[in-house]
C-alpha cells in the first residue's frame, strides 16, 4: 500500500514572506505618488486655496484608504509570524513519515510504528494545536484559515489511523486505507486554503 504524502506547501508562503521583509507600498500610495509626479500647477482656473482643500481632501481620503488597507496587511503579516512557528513541528512530522517509504509493508512496519508515535504524531499535534490558537480577526482571513485548521485535523486523524495500522506483526490493509481516506481529504481542504490564501495576501497589496 502506497502511501501518497505531501510536501507541505505553507513552506512556499514563508519563504515569501521571509524574502519579502514586509509590506510592499499599497496600491493606493503607488497611486498618490504618481498623481504628485504628473499634476502641474498651470492650470489658473483654481486659487492656490481651492486647489489646497482639494489636495487636503485627497490626501484624508488617501489616509483612509491607506489605513485600512494598513490594518489588513500588518495582522496579514501577523498571522504569517504565527504560522512560521508551527512550521518546524509540521515539517518534521511529514518529513519523518516521508523517511519511511512509500510501501508499508512487514519489513518497515517497526520503523513505521516507531516514528508515528515518537515523532510524528506527537509534532504533528503539536502543529494542530497552534493551529487552532490562531483566530484571526479579519473575516475573510478567518475563513481561509479554518480550512487550514480542517485540513490538518483530518491529517492527524490520518496519521492515527496509520499507527493503529502497523501497531501489530501484521499490516493491517483495512485500516491502513482508512489512514489514506483521511489523509487525501486533508490534501482537498489544504488545497482549498492554499488556493485562497495567495490572492488573499495579493487582493490586500501584499503580495504581487
Amino acid at each position: 500500500m502506497t502511501l501518497h504524502l505531501k510536501k507541505s506547501w505553507i513552506i512556499s508562503l514563508i519563504t515569501s514572506f521571509v524574502l519579502l521583509g514586509g509590506v510592499f507600498l499599497s496600491p493606493a500610495a503607488s497611486a498618490n505618488a504618481a498623481k504628485v509626479a504628473t499634476s502641474t500647477y498651470s492650470d489658473q482656473s483654481y486659487s492656490e486655496d481651492d486647489y489646497l482643500h482639494e489636495e487636503l481632501m485627497d490626501e484624508l481620503e488617501l489616509d483612509d484608504a491607506e489605513q485600512e488597507l494598513t490594518k489588513a496587511q500588518k495582522e496579514f503579516e501577523k498571522y504569517l509570524e504565527q504560522i512560521s512557528r508551527l512550521v518546524p513541528y509540521e515539517n518534521k512530522a511529514i518529513d519523518t513519515l516521508g523517511s519511511v517509504g512509500g510501501e508499508v509493508n512487514s519489513t518497515n512496519r517497526k520503523s513505521m510504528y516507531l516514528k508515528l508515535t515518537n515523532t510524528v504524531i506527537p509534532n504533528y499535534t503539536k502543529t494542530v494545536s497552534m493551529l487552532k490558537q490562531i483566530k484571526p480577526s479579519n473575516p475573510e482571513l478567518k475563513k481561509i484559515h479554518a480550512y487550514y485548521v480542517k485540513g490538518s485535523y483530518l491529517q492527524l486523524e490520518g496519521y492515527l489511523l496509520y499507527k493503529q495500522a502497523v501497531s501489530k506483526n501484521k499490516v493491517n490493509s483495512k485500516i491502513l486505507q482508512q489512514g489514506r481516506a483521511k489523509v487525501r481529504a486533508a490534501g482537498v481542504l489544504l488545497d482549498q486554503y492554499e488556493q485562497q490564501i495567495y490572492p488573499y495576501a495579493r487582493n490586500i497589496g501584499y503580495l504581487h
